[in-house]
């Protein structure tokens, strides 16, 4: 005998549980909530893509058809232009545009060093003038911090400018760190100094360009047939010289340290880079000045790292050695290559360089006593057309 089922308990159907709907009637609905989804996710992505097209377009006409867009354009292609991938500003401005905006920046660096320094120093401030509240007056060296328009840096001031010498690297087919020479000779601070060639962009730093001089002796000469070169240096009284000079102009002016660089951006106590667009984009740099007191000042200006520092135009760092008193400044190598050192050794600054400080050819560095310094001439007897600066 077949029992009933309870009153008032629902019989389930084809095992579904009480209660629930059929399957087609679910499948309607779960069908339902997924075409509706859809149509929600496709109109919020072409929502997306066509916004961000729009941007891409009115970018695009800004960064190519305006003329602030034009000058943003280039000073970015001339940022690219001061790293080791100087042939990816075709991409930005052309290839042609590349070629001609490297000759005319050469062109405008070699103008910039035509000019005659007719600057004079008044001599080496004393501790005379030292009071209470000017604790850092006698001090050789005092280092303070610079910021601006995207950039932070420090700058590095040496009161008495004999005290500084041109130190190169110790071992044959190397170039040596600043962090190393300063610990090696007991300096009490140091700058990275002359450019290197680095033809596979290794960077060992053995190569200089142009001229070398340490303690009024030539240890380098790769100037091959020219007969004269743009340098940063300082001559046996303690004056900044900077521009083009030939080397027996240099030899004649009782030229001490130099190296060769450019462009010289203060000349006579005026500036020579009229505003940012000319100011050779945004990068690293290490700038060389001279007050009418005969202090020196060494800018470092850290880059290519956002959040921290992007870096600064030749223009930015001309107006703040003006702002502390230049009345002559010039460029010396930047890049990666921008280092400051102090007396324990210590890196200052915050260089760009993914792999560490460089290896360098020269650093400018400061001393108590100078004249205790033995600076051996690395290159003696090399040829410079025999050294291969692409090895370690």
């Amino acid at each position: 005998m077949t029992s009933l089922p309870p009153r008032n308990v629902a019989v389930s159907t084809q095992g579904r549980p009480p209660g629930m709907p059929p399957r087609a009637q679910r499948k309607s609905v779960a069908g339902a909530k997924a075409k509706t989804r859809k149509p929600v996710l496709w109109v919020l992505f072409k929502l997306i893509f066509f916004t961000g097209l729009l941007f891409c377009i009115l970018f695009a006409g800004w960064f190519y058809l305006t003329p602030s867009g034009y000058q943003y354009r280039y000073m970015l292609a001339d940022s690219i232009i001061t790293t080791q991938h100087r042939e990816w500003a075709k991409y930005i401005i052309g290839e042609k545009a590349l070629r001609e905006r490297v000759a005319q920046y050469a062109n405008r660096f070699e103008q910039m060093g035509e000019e005659r320094d007719q600057h004079t120093i008044t001599g080496v401030p004393t501790d005379e003038g030292k009071t209470d509240e000017q604790p850092d007056a006698g001090k050789l060296t005092t280092v303070e911090e610079v910021d601006g328009e995207g950039f932070h840096g420090f700058l590095l001031t040496v009161k008495d400018p004999k005290k500084i010498r041109l130190v190169v690297t110790n071992r044959v087919g190397r170039g040596e760190k600043i962090t190393s020479m300063v610990k090696r000779t007991g300096a009490i601070a140091g700058v990275n100094a002359g450019g290197f060639a680095d033809p596979n962009w290794k960077g060992n730093g053995f190569k200089p360009i142009g001229l070398v001089i340490s303690n009024g002796k030539i240890y380098y000469d790769g100037l091959g047939g020219k007969k004269s070169v743009q340098i940063v240096g300082i001559d046996k009284q303690g004056k900044m010289l900077a521009g083009k000079y030939s080397i027996k102009e240099l030899m004649d002016l009782g030229i001490s340290e130099a190296v060769s660089f450019s462009p010289r951006i203060i000349v006579n106590g005026k500036g020579l880079i009229k505003n940012r667009a000319e100011g050779w984009g945004v990068a690293p740099r290490t700038v060389m000045g001279q007050r009418e007191d005969g202090s020196i000042l060494f800018l470092l200006i850290d880059g290519r790292q956002p959040g921290y520092s992007i870096g600064a135009t030749l223009y930015d760092a001309q107006q703040i050695l003006l702002e502390h008193g230049a009345v002559i400044a010039a460029n010396l190598d930047g890049g990666s290559s921008t280092v400051l050192v102090d007396e324990k050794g210590t890196i200052v600054n915050k260089p760009s360089s993914s792999a560490g400080e460089r290896y360098l050819p020269t650093g400018f560095l400061v001393f108590e006593n100078p004249d205790a310094v033995q600076v051996p001439n690395i290159w003696a007897g090399m040829k410079p057309a025999e050294i291969d600066g692409g090895k370690w």
